[in-house]
């Protein structure tokens, strides 16, 4: 008899049929809707853009792309396969699409132990301080309005896919002053998604200490700005980390703790 061996076939078929439709869902590959620029002029829809994390979607719950969501959503299905204790996170959320992905998988596969955890001043970015940090001068993002997306509006895009419930954790507030109190003991998957050098150190900082061994550290914006690079190397540096990265795509590294 195959019956249960068929049963589980069904199951992960129906599994990976839910999280195909939710990538497709916060890529809005579906509707496909026009990107904005910094001035605020729309584009019409671009396939390989919006695959590649290349344009601000105007209605799309994430701007990371196709490539580096799957590539979130294969982390999570990892740690849950090889059983890494913790929570996830993600540093940077803006609509809240990747944090929304991550809070699907543990749905898909029944997970009742783990949070997902949404840092974030829901506010945009703030100003550089090149005083102090000066790999941040000149990268003056606070000033762009599609970048700054409300916590209500986040939450609103979780209950809109069935996911917001007591699993779901606001961290509101900039990173220096909110990281350092969150309530977690450790964590499967650390995404950091802060663009300026201050607010991936600070992010490296308070969360790396954390990160369990066999979880992954995902860097959204390593391979676009200096400034979140040389953060990188500059704590790997400090704490002799010799695990290789990884690039994900044109500009996401990643690379799992050992």
């Amino acid at each position: 008899m195959t019956t249960v061996d068929a049963g589980a076939l069904d199951v992960a078929r129906l599994r990976a049929l839910y999280l195909d439709t939710v990538e497709r869902i916060l890529c809005n590959a579906i509707y496909r809707d026009p990107s904005v620029d910094v001035t605020g002029r729309e584009h019409p829809y671009d396939a390989d853009a919006r695959a590649n994390g290349r344009d601000w979607p105007t209605r799309a719950l994430t701007m990371i792309g196709a490539k580096r969501l799957h590539h979130l959503r294969v982390c999570a299905e990892t740690v849950l396969a090889d059983r890494v204790p913790g929570d996830v996170i993600e540093a940077g959320v803006w609509r809240g699409g990747a944090s929304i992905m991550l809070r699907a998988v543990l749905a898909a596969y029944g997970v009742r132990d783990r949070r997902v955890w949404l840092a974030d001043s829901f506010r945009g970015l703030p100003p550089p301080n090149p005083a102090r940090y000066p790999h941040d001068a000149g990268l003056c993002l606070n000033d762009i309005p599609v970048l700054a997306v409300s916590r209500d509006t986040v939450a609103r895009n979780f209950e809109a896919l069935g996911l917001l419930d007591e699993r779901v954790r606001f961290v509101e507030g900039l990173f220096g002053d909110t990281l350092g109190t969150i309530d977690a003991n450790a964590f499967a998957i650390v995404r950091l998604d802060g663009d300026l050098y201050e607010s991936t150190m600070q992010s490296l900082e308070h969360l790396y200490p954390k990160l369990s061994a066999g979880g992954f550290l995902i860097v959204d914006d390593y391979g676009v700005f200096d400034a979140c690079r040389a953060a990188v190397h500059d704590y790997r540096d400090r704490h002799a980390i010799g695990e290789p990265i990884e690039a994900i795509d044109w500009t996401g590294a990643f690379w799992r703790k050992t």
